[in-house]
């Protein structure tokens, strides 16, 4: 199982927008469907958990469109 941070998912985003489900299918694409995902204060995230962990943590920007990734909001460790 490949472990992947957190702002590899974030810097996939970047210029694009998505709904949840739109994102769940670009993380699939990008990473595979068995990832799990990392940040510096959770690990061994699936997808959906990761997803509402970065909406939790305020790392979404809404848009007319859906969201996109708050670039404001992306540490760079």
């Amino acid at each position: 199982m490949k472990e992947i941070h957190a702002h590899e998912v974030l810097h996939m985003m970047e210029g694009h927008n998505y709904s949840e489900e739109t994102l769940k299918e670009a993380i699939i694409r990008q990473f595979g469907e068995e990832s799990r995902f990392y940040t510096c204060s959770a690990n061994n995230m699936d997808i959906d958990t990761l997803i509402v962990f970065l909406k939790r943590k305020g790392k979404f920007l809404n848009t007319n469109n859906g969201f996109t990734v708050d670039t404001s909001k992306v540490c760079n460790h």
